[in-house]
């Protein structure tokens, strides 16, 4: 990165602590130089002892901002720098991998985060001013250049214990107990390629490859759905105004009235057949796409059991004989205590995260066109004898139909947010709504392991009240009545 000439005294309010959002315990204030120079300087590589003193580093001028450009690296550059870094500050090579590719997935998305993170590694900016590193020798501590904040990591962990009790150090970098089980299980995944960098480095390459196939199958699902849907909706409406244009030539008692209508109903006949053959394709694309989708899933099926590759393929958690309905971990996957005002939960995720049957069931209603309120969904019945109902599904698997048999934890759809939906989520209910989900000790189970807690306050309504109820009818099929919006 080419940086400006620029030599300034910025004042920043420092808190201690943590590389990501968590705060410290004590803040201190002073003033950091802000340079820039071309010239490379060789550097001996600062102790993990001990902090950068206030003002000892130069950062690139709005270093909180990323560069236009980043330059990225391939996987075997940057397992030589894992390597390093590790072996400069005794911290395992896999570990500094594990952190890279669950923070910005090896450069592919260095934020800034919502939480204000930054670069390769994901820092926050005050704990870059304490720990960043020049170890390219450019004169700059820049985090988003890969070699700097690969060491910067290194030397964090280090700092924080990382020698002798690497759990307690990743802990620091990211306060909560599922980070460092993920973490942990995926820096294993990495080193079980054998003995040698080249056996590693092909297990990091693999598993990128399987992730990567998978993301881009699931994609193309979730858009030829989305393209299928809209095709079969204009269809539909011109299919609808076609016969009341042809009843009018019916009922047309003038052979100048029955002309024009003819005329009329000519011309949008062939608009429908235009959006009928636009169907056609979509439904064609579609088909290819979740047979690509079933491919990369039986390449992954093995892998996906694994502990630490399982958030990365978005395998399913099982447990008790629940699993969780919405893979990913919790590194993408969470949910709030409460929902709104009423019981139901929403499992927030990425777009076109896949979306699992929660226990053996039987479906009893399903609905592939979106709902005005809950999109695409479906209501079953699992073998406790409880009735659940999923919401703004991007995409329900063709053979989820009426009456059909699921197996707990076998994949029936992505998340999306259709219907009545502000962002890609699962809306997941009880019918009738007299309980809170995530209240229920198997949901609570999966709390660390296949989702997170993230609240924000909510007012509560006295459990059982009536949110909304499935129906079918014979003309229009399954029907979901809000007595409110949201959802």
């Amino acid at each position: 990165m080419r940086h400006i000439a620029v030599v300034a005294t910025v004042a920043f309010a420092l808190v201690v602590g943590t590389a990501r959002a968590d705060g410290g315990d004590k803040v201190l204030g002073f003033s950091v130089s802000v340079s820039a120079g071309s010239n490379r300087v060789a550097l001996s590589l600062p102790s993990a002892a001990t902090p950068n003193a206030p003002g000892s580093i130069s950062v690139p001028v709005s270093f909180t901002t990323p560069p236009p450009a980043p330059h990225l690296l391939s996987l075997a550059e940057l397992q030589s720098l894992w390597q390093q870094a590790g072996t400069a500050y005794g911290v395992r090579w896999q570990v500094l991998a594990a952190i890279n590719k669950i923070e910005s997935n090896f450069g592919q998305n260095m934020g800034p985060s919502s939480a204000g993170a930054i670069g390769w590694m994901q820092f926050m900016p005050d704990t870059w001013l304490r720990w960043g590193v020049d170890a390219n020798g450019d004169g700059v501590a820049d985090p988003w250049n890969a070699t700097d904040a690969v060491y910067a990591a290194a030397r964090y962990l280090a700092a924080s214990g990382g020698q002798s009790d690497i759990a307690r150090a990743i802990f620091s970098y990211n306060h909560a107990d599922w980070y460092v089980n993920e973490v942990l299980q995926l820096a294993n995944v990495y080193g079980q390629g054998g003995p040698t960098d080249s056996g590693s480095l092909q297990q990091v390459q693999d598993l990128q490859r399987l992730q990567q196939s998978l993301d881009a199958a699931r994609t193309r699902v979730v858009s030829s759905n989305a393209v299928l849907v809209a095709s079969l909706k204009r269809a539909h409406t011109l299919s609808a105004i076609s016969r009341r244009l042809h009843a009018k030539v019916g009922a047309a008692r003038l052979l100048s009235d029955r002309l024009a209508a003819e005329r009329r109903a000519v011309l949008l006949d062939v608009r429908m057949s235009r959006a009928q053959d636009a169907a056609a394709q979509a439904r064609a694309a579609l088909k290819q796409a979740q047979t690509d989708l079933q491919t990369a899933q039986q390449r992954s099926a093995a892998p996906s059991f694994a502990p630490g590759s399982s958030p990365l393929l978005g395998g399913p958690s099982y447990g008790n004989g629940y699993v969780f309905p919405v893979g990913g971990g919790p590194s993408l996957v969470s949910a709030a205590h409460t929902h709104h005002d009423y019981p139901a939960v929403d499992i927030a995720a990425p777009e076109g995260s896949p979306v699992y049957a929660l226990a053996n069931a039987t479906v009893l209603n399903e609905w592939h066109a979106p709902d005005p309120r809950c999109g695409i969904g479906l209501t079953l019945r699992a073998d406790d004898g409880q009735t659940w109902t999923y919401c703004h599904l991007a995409y329900l698997a063709p053979n989820v139909v009426d009456g059909a048999q699921l197996k707990a934890g076998q994949q029936i759809g992505l998340v999306g947010h259709t219907g009545d939906a502000s962002g890609p989520h699962l809306h997941l209910q009880l019918q009738p709504p007299t309980a809170w989900p995530q209240q229920e000790a198997w949901f609570q189970a999966f709390a660390g392991r296949a989702f997170r807690w993230q609240d924000a306050p909510t007012p509560l309504e006295p459990a059982g009240t009536r949110i909304f109820q499935s129906a079918a009818t014979a003309d229009s099929g399954p029907v979901i009545a809000f007595t409110r919006p949201g959802g």
